[in-house]
């Protein structure tokens, strides 16, 4: 018998809300090393290409999830208090400016449904995250795409861009982005947001702050009742697995984020180990330190490889495939790699055909990674 092959449009009237999550297309994550392993028979890989942390997370958090484990059958505390608190001492706000979520998507998504509806618009950047592009399509929001400047935002170009949007909701705002590493000066961010009328919602995405803490924007929390940052303990912090984010906004928008948030969003071993995890900053400077180190190296081997990058803020560095001979793209190097136990991320999908992203891991992981890349280009 063969597979049902029937799309939303043929299952009338069981038609999606919108038209627009038609045109939606599933999340590419980075490719798993499960699945490398099954279809090439890799078994020493390197994976780089989701922006993990290397060094994996902070032993405490070990301890702290190993204490939760006889108590896996008891729902977690809805409110999250201890790690709210944690997270309200740490950023210097109050319990009620935080929102937690099951990874910062859940946060952007939660932020859409609370705020954007059917015929109301999305602002992003050119190159940044495509998720602000999907949340649109899921709220039957149209979005607004900003020609980018030098692989970063264009903030005059986006403060015209809500100016000629009646209906904009959110603008959403990745610093550092991802997946081009641009960093945003402060007295340009806040210059923008003192732009934007206080009815549109400024979502700063935060996630790779820990590796740019000049990038902290806390400040225009105080200033700003229509700013909200969004963080995750996906990446420094090296949680990934476990799903956990939070947003720091004014009390009036938590409030009605947490109306839409569901009730048991954190899991109970994800609040133990985030709070674990925010309690060694130790871990999250030698992270950094690391990081700094490996990144460097990595960009003197790109430039004796004649290969061109962003200067990234971020764990990642985009890297351009230009490569004379025609049989050799950013596609069939990434191929290339993949065959060779090396997963880096194509961004073909963010309207960069010619780019590869690729994670900064440790020494050892960086090394196999140009060593393969010398290897495959000399082949070439």
């Amino acid at each position: 018998m063969q597979p049902n092959q029937s799309t939303a449009a043929d299952l009338s009237p069981l038609v999606p809300a919108y038209d627009s999550i038609l045109a939606l297309a599933p999340y590419q994550t980075g490719k798993p090393i499960e699945e490398l392993t099954r279809e090439y028979g890799v078994s020493d890989v390197v994976k780089l290409a989701s922006n993990e942390n290397p060094m994996g997370c902070s032993p405490r958090v070990t301890l702290a999830v190993t204490e939760q484990l006889g108590q896996l059958s008891r729902y977690p505390d809805g409110k999250g208090y201890y790690l709210k608190q944690a997270l309200a001492d740490f950023n210097d706000v109050e319990v009620e400016q935080i929102t937690l979520g099951n990874g910062s998507d859940d946060l952007l998504d939660i932020l859409a449904r609370s705020f954007v509806g059917a015929d109301d618009v999305i602002v992003y950047s050119q190159y940044a995250f495509v998720v602000y592009s999907m949340l649109a399509k899921m709220q039957g929001a149209r979005d607004v795409e900003v020609p980018a400047q030098r692989f970063g935002h264009d903030l005059k170009a986006m403060s015209q861009a809500v100016q000629d949007n009646p209906n904009i909701k959110i603008v959403f705002i990745t610093n550092p982005n991802n997946p081009t590493g641009t960093q945003l000066e402060h007295k340009e961010l806040r210059r923008f947001v003192a732009s934007v009328p206080p009815s549109v919602l400024v979502v700063l995405d935060e996630a790779y702050i820990e590796y740019s803490p000049e990038s902290n924007n806390r400040a225009l929390l105080d200033e700003f009742d229509n700013v909200v940052i969004v963080r995750t303990f996906s990446k420094a912090y090296g949680l990934a697995g476990l799903r956990i984010g939070y947003a720091l906004s004014s009390v009036a928008v938590a409030d009605l984020l947490n109306r839409i948030r569901q009730p048991f969003n954190v899991s109970r071993v994800g609040l133990a180990a985030a709070a674990a995890a925010l309690a060694d900053q130790d871990f999250i400077e030698k992270t950094r330190l690391m990081n700094d180190e490996q990144m460097r190296w990595l960009e003197r081997q790109f430039d004796a490889l004649g290969l061109g990058f962003i200067k990234s803020h971020a764990n990642f560095i985009m890297v351009e495939v230009q490569v004379e001979m025609e049989d050799i793209t950013a596609a069939s190097i990434h191929q290339a790699l993949l065959e060779q136990g090396v997963i880096v991320r194509p961004l073909g999908n963010y309207g960069l055909p010619n780019w590869l992203r690729i994670t900064v891991g440790l020494a050892e992981d960086n090394l196999r990674l140009i060593d393969t890349l010398r290897s495959i280009l000399s082949e070439g």
